[in-house]
């Protein structure tokens, strides 16, 4: 008889896909760019082609849906995993990765700015 090991959903909040053109940005000018996966109350997962690092010192990003004119700027993060995704065109000369941030600290009006962007602009619970 074999076990199967049982997996346990760890997050708090749920998680909800977003339209294709909505962005997440990094340090001053943008000085990374990806695109969000989908998003929670409690954080983000994205792909990114690498890029330029933010200095240490600065862990805040940016939320951006352009077509929709949503902008969240200045969120706090930490880092939850970068992780690079396997290629099925071994062609291209730049990795995909795949970002995963947890929100630190948000203040009032960005939880409620992210609350809005939620029930308004994503399409879907993953």
């Amino acid at each position: 008889m074999t076990m199967k090991k049982k997996l346990v959903e760890r997050r708090k909040h749920k998680r909800f896909q977003v339209p294709k053109r909505t962005l997440i940005a990094f340090g001053p000018h943008f000085a990374r760019i990806g695109r969000i996966v989908d998003i929670s109350m409690g954080g983000v997962a994205f792909h990114h082609n690498g890029g330029k690092e933010p200095s240490s010192g600065s862990h805040k990003l940016d939320i951006i849906l352009s077509e929709r004119d949503f902008y969240l700027g200045d969120v706090s993060y930490r880092t939850i995993s970068d992780l690079e995704i396997p290629d099925k065109a071994p062609s291209r000369s730049i990795a995909m990765r795949r970002g995963s941030l947890e929100f630190r600290k948000l203040t009032h009006n960005q939880k409620s700015r992210l609350e809005q962007f939620i029930q308004d602009h994503t399409i879907g619970e993953v």
